[in-house]
């Protein structure tokens, strides 16, 4: 099971309404995007990488587009963290 964070899904509207300036259509297919790659990470959640700046083996991280989508993997579910543009750092939550 995937569960969203409120800060990603903050993190989703904030992508969402910023692409939607220049097409609402391109908007929600992005967002489409993030949320099918999520749902991948029920039958395989360790197909990201570690979080290089974490160092913990159960935080990891899927590139989509430009973006860092941010997870935590669980014997229970798979918890998004956060969405992060590539060129951040993540701080940790």
């Amino acid at each position: 099971m995937v569960i969203w964070s409120i800060p990603a899904r903050d993190d989703l509207k904030k992508i969402h309404d910023y692409i939607a300036q220049d097409s609402k259509y391109y908007a929600r297919r992005v967002i489409d995007t993030f949320i099918e790659k999520a749902e991948l990470l029920t039958e395989f959640p360790e197909m990201g990488r570690k979080v290089p700046e974490i160092g913990d083996p159960d935080t990891r991280e899927i590139l989509i587009y430009s973006y860092r989508l941010i997870y935590k993997c669980s014997a229970k579910s798979i918890e998004v963290l956060t969405v992060v543009h590539s060129k951040r750092m993540f701080a940790g939550m």
